[in-house]
């Protein structure tokens, strides 16, 4: 009895910090409204194979940072989704701030925003500090790490220094300007983790409150089966986000579920040549829908995401068709005519 006593209280008091500091419908749109119509891409420089990669001091690569985020810059993109990663910061708290902040002074310099990502259940299960490990030739993603992993993620014993980095991280950056947003949770649940992504996707939802960033924060929804974690991240969110990788049809449905929620939204992830997830088809859409749009991919590297979902060229030959990406490493449009589309309805402001 007295467990269960102590377990209802807990659940109350879990719920007042979820609700502590959470905006109102009206802050949601009235920050939307503060803000051009947001367009750009998931990034990750062409030389790094993930997160670590990108983050760790030996491999951290502003000059491609720089260059590539003009290439950005040239058709009009605005915003960057960006994961960092907690092995990063567990290796060297302070240079992975400062190696944050000379990332968003790269990407102001450009007039892009950043969306920082914390946790992640999607790829490898067990990343490791240090040097990374080459790509897997002709194969999608063969590299990306999970934040903190599996079974990290779901042992309670980690909570305390995964609580302390989020929080540094938010306490640095709360009040910048160059943040836009925080995505909390990259897809939780993926890799078969399911509702055993729920306790670390509470906790840093409560964590995210306290601090109480002057950004808004979110998790974005990703598999429409997820019941219950879909709604743990579409009431706990200031900004509904999410992600789709189907034709316009299914995104007009998935766009007017989402929408009885009555928050501004961002498509955090979408873009999928093969699966008919298009620039043609998605980007007017969620222009005329006045939502954000953030597709998958800038620059064809390392990660290899040219390449689809579970489909490798074992050669590493050219795709038929690009899955993701948007630019070659020099520069080149992958597809001229959609950089002159993205260009031409960044331009409809």
């Amino acid at each position: 009895m007295i467990f269960v006593l102590f377990a209802v209280q807990w659940s109350v008091a879990q719920e007042d910090l979820l609700q502590k500091n959470k905006w109102s419908i009206e802050k949601a749109h009235a920050w939307y409204a503060e803000h051009d119509w947001m367009t750009g891409a998931n990034f990750n420089p062409s030389t790094a194979i993930n997160q670590l990669e990108m983050w760790q001091e030996a491999t951290f690569d502003p000059t491609t940072i720089d260059r590539e985020l003009g290439y950005a810059e040239g058709i009009g993109f605005n915003t960057m989704r960006v994961y960092l990663h907690s092995l990063a910061y567990k290796a060297d708290p302070e240079g992975f701030k400062k190696r944050m902040d000379t990332y968003l002074e790269i990407a102001d310099k450009h007039g892009i925003k950043t969306m920082f990502v914390f946790f992640d259940d999607v790829w490898g299960k067990t990343p490791k500090i240090g040097k990374q490990p080459e790509p897997v030739t002709g194969t999608h993603n063969s590299g990306w790490v999970q934040d903190p992993g599996d079974p990290a993620s779901k042992q309670n014993e980690n909570f305390p220094a995964l609580e302390t980095y989020v929080k540094d991280v938010l306490n640095t950056f709360k009040d910048d300007e160059r943040v836009l947003m925080w995505d909390l949770y990259n897809e939780p649940g993926n890799t078969g983790k399911l509702t055993s992504s729920m306790p670390l996707l509470k906790s840093i939802f409560i964590w995210a409150r306290e601090v109480n960033p002057s950004q808004p924060i979110s998790a974005g929804i990703w598999a429409w089966d997820f019941q219950e974690l879909n709604a743990f991240q579409a009431l706990n969110s200031d900004i509904i986000t999410y992600h789709n990788y189907s034709d316009e049809k299914h995104h007009q449905h998935i766009i007017n579920l989402l929408r009885t929620h009555g928050r501004p939204m961002i498509c955090t992830e979408y873009m999928a040549r093969t699966n008919n997830s298009r620039f043609s088809n998605i980007l007017p859409l969620l222009k005329r829908e006045n939502i954000g749009a953030i597709n998958w991919g800038l620059v064809a590297g390392r990660s290899n995401t040219k390449y689809a979902w579970n489909t490798p060229i074992e050669d590493g030959g050219e795709p038929i068709e690009w899955f993701h990406e948007v630019f070659r490493k020099d520069g080149t449009p992958y597809r001229q005519d959609e950089a002159d589309l993205i260009k031409k309805l960044n331009e409809q402001e």
